[in-house]
């Protein structure tokens, strides 16, 4: 403001001690944008009101997301160069704004102007959106003007899934051609119906009430019961290919919800989370929404932390999904949990990446205590189950 001032004064003096034509013309010519500027500093930005419109409410890491910000104004001001940016927390989501995020306007006289922006491959988890940053300048850049306008909302980013074929880790490494996609066994407690007798029924089937009133034998029907005893631990130890492990972690939650079996979930981290029970679409939301904003934030070696929660596991089948398999927690999985007899470990790694000797070794150690472990990467996610003997 102090510029423009001087400004003036300087062509005003210029005109009154030169005179003539060109240095009057110059001082006229220069009025209406000093004038414009003086104006544009008095100009209140904080009265612009901002509103976001998401186009895409539910997104998958990798994903496109969408939005449209709407900025409205009751004084008609005419605005020249207008710059609106999105501003977010999240440091991940900044790199991906960096050039879709930005956005220059000529407003004009309008009441209201919008604009709308994609951006592409969003970082999964949980960003917030403050609001939108206006700024303004005159015609030569002497004012500028810089206000956030607040419109504060919550994205949240699910993983990727991958869509794969699950199996029960029994029925997965039992030799022949095909395995049943789950067991089924009789809910004995109670009766649904009378049906006919077949040869193999039990005698304790048999509705002898029945019997002593028609001299015909018939046997109660019972409800079949999907049997699952499957434990899921998710290992949240620092690793490169944690995202990878996220996307694993969400694609059998939901193969396994969608081939009607359950599953219990533990995920190691700080704090822990487990989910006793998911069987529904409700309680894989649950799951998803904690792995949507999941992060890789162990400070402890896996097994120093979950020695109490695997004593209480009462499982036959475990799936153990980390970045790094370790012997010490090889042997505090066989130390405490006293009732498995099938343990798939899933080693995620990224695209390409080999072995070290020193993970072989572990792994072998694994496979000499009656694991079985599996090299996984975003490439094979589909085959978890599946030939998970020959790994």
């Amino acid at each position: 403001m102090i510029f423009v001032l001087i400004l003036l004064f300087l062509t005003f003096s210029f005109a009154m001690f030169q005179g003539g034509f060109v240095s009057w013309f110059i001082f006229y010519v220069s009025v209406p944008f000093i004038l414009y500027s003086v104006l544009l500093s008095f100009y209140p930005l904080r009265n612009l009101r901002a509103e976001r419109v998401v186009h895409t409410p539910r997104v998958r890491s990798g994903h496109r997301f969408s939005a449209t910000v709407t900025v409205r104004r009751a004084f008609p001001f005419p605005l020249l160069y207008t710059v609106l940016e999105e501003q977010a927390q999240s440091a991940r989501l900044k790199v991906r704004m960096a050039d879709a995020g930005r956005q220059l306007l000529l407003p004009g006289f309008r009441r209201e102007f919008s604009w709308t922006y994609e951006i592409g491959e969003m970082p999964r988890g949980e960003h917030v959106l403050e609001g939108v940053t206006v700024e303004t300048a005159d015609f030569f850049g002497w004012v500028k003007k810089r206000q956030l306008l607040p419109a504060r909302q919550s994205v949240l980013v699910y993983p990727n899934t991958v869509e794969m074929m699950y199996r029960p880790i029994g029925s997965s490494f039992d030799q022949g051609s095909i395995a049943a996609p789950f067991t089924l066994v009789k809910d004995t407690t109670m009766a649904s119906g009378i049906r006919d007798y077949q040869p193999g029924d039990r005698v304790s089937w048999i509705r002898w009430k029945s019997f002593a009133r028609t001299q015909t034998m018939r046997t109660k029907e019972f409800e079949d019961r999907q049997s699952q005893d499957l434990f899921l631990l998710d290992d949240r130890s620092p690793s490169e290919s944690f995202e990878i492990q996220v996307e694993l972690i969400a694609s059998i939650l939901t193969s396994v919800v969608a081939s009607h079996a359950s599953v219990a979930y533990l995920s190691a981290g700080t704090p822990r989370a487990f989910f006793p029970l998911i069987q529904s679409d409700e309680q894989l939301q649950r799951a998803l929404y904690h792995l949507a904003k999941v992060q890789d934030d162990l400070d402890r070696p896996i097994e120093a932390v979950v020695g109490q929660d695997l004593k209480q596991v009462r499982v036959s089948s475990l799936v153990y999904v980390t970045g790094s398999l370790s012997r010490e927690m090889v042997d505090e999985i066989r130390r405490n949990v006293t009732s498995l007899s099938q343990c798939l470990c899933l080693v995620v790694t990224e695209a390409g990446q080999s072995v070290t000797p020193e993970d072989e070794k572990n792994h072998q150690y694994a496979k000499s205590k009656g694991f079985h472990v599996k090299v996984i990467g975003p490439e094979n996610f589909a085959s978890a189950f599946m030939e998970a003997n020959r790994s």
